[in-house]
């Protein structure tokens, strides 16, 4: 069985922190959250990774993450620009922006070619996320069985803006649905969501959500490359300039189709990141907690 590959994307360049997050230092120590993540994964078991970026950030990138992480990973650098396209489509004038997190995965074709997890840049999810998801990929499954870390939405919440998580529908285990709300804000213990600005529905804090942290078997890069055309026919003629192929499509798809099963891992852990400039001394306090523990050192994978 092929080793699992971590995949992070990192093309992102921060709009609505207002930089470029995946290499802010959030320690007196310089570390960035990839950095813990990174750490993270490696005390879990990976050792290959995958960076998917834009060339524009290239060389900001592998000067401050990727060259360090050749010393422990082997390393694979991805990136995602809006004119990768299957053969007959065309970016339309009005684009600008990337294509979302499933294409931004199936960027990868070719280069990840076994199990893989994906996760966000810049978010902070918690080491025992890492060993469950290691676990999970190590052991000999089926091609098409994947799972979720699922957190609860009262960990994953900032006082600080609107965050976008997928809110999931779990039964026995196995994920049932996902579905992707852009605009949730912290009620208290709770949250609720907007589609138009103005209306607002309540959800539970103890509602299980996506945090973008995933776990695939090989057969789902191919349901990535083959779901995409028509997507593009059913979402460029209605939102040319903003429509996104999220991985939560995708993965709802496989499971109404029967085609594919995804296994809920339940993660207790807080999120911690920087959505917003805002976030940061939240941040910052909760990284010198966990350290004050004793869960990590003052120097990383440096």
């Amino acid at each position: 069985m092929k080793e699992p590959t971590l995949v992070i994307l990192a093309a992102g360049m921060g709009s609505r922190f207002g930089g470029l997050k995946q290499i802010t230092a959030v320690d007196p120590f310089g570390h960035a959250i990839i950095d813990f993540s990174l750490y993270d994964a490696y005390r879990a078991g990976f050792r290959k990774v995958a960076f998917i970026i834009k060339h524009e950030i290239e060389e900001d990138f592998k000067a401050a993450v990727g060259r360090r992480m050749e010393k422990y990973f082997d390393v694979r650098y991805v990136y995602q620009q809006i004119d990768m396209l299957p053969e007959g489509y065309s970016v339309p004038d009005c684009r600008k922006k990337p294509w979302g997190t499933a294409h931004a995965v199936l960027c990868a074709k070719g280069i990840v070619d076994g199990p893989f997890a994906v996760i966000n840049a810049d978010d902070f999810y918690g080491r025992g996320a890492y060993e469950t998801i290691y676990r999970f990929l190590s052991q000999d499954r089926p091609e098409n069985e994947n799972a979720m870390v699922a957190y609860l939405l009262r960990n994953t919440v900032t006082e600080n803006g609107t965050v976008a998580r997928g809110i999931c529908t779990v039964e026995d285990g196995l994920l049932t649905d996902v579905v992707e709300r852009t605009k949730i804000a912290k009620r208290g213990e709770d949250g609720a969501y907007t589609e138009d600005g103005e209306t607002w529905f309540p959800l539970s804090g103890d509602c299980q959500v996506s945090m973008n942290f995933w776990g695939f078997g090989p057969a789902f890069m191919e349901e990535l490359s083959a779901r995409f055309p028509a997507w593009l026919d059913e979402n460029l003629p209605k939102n040319p300039e903003k429509a996104e192929y999220f991985l939560p499509f995708v993965v709802n798809a496989l499971i109404q189709e029967g085609r594919g099963s995804v296994r809920v891992l339940p993660c207790r852990e807080s999120w911690h990141g920087i959505t917003y400039r805002e976030d940061m001394p939240g941040l910052v306090s909760a990284i010198e907690a966990l350290r004050a523990q004793g869960l990590y050192p003052d120097t990383l994978l440096d």
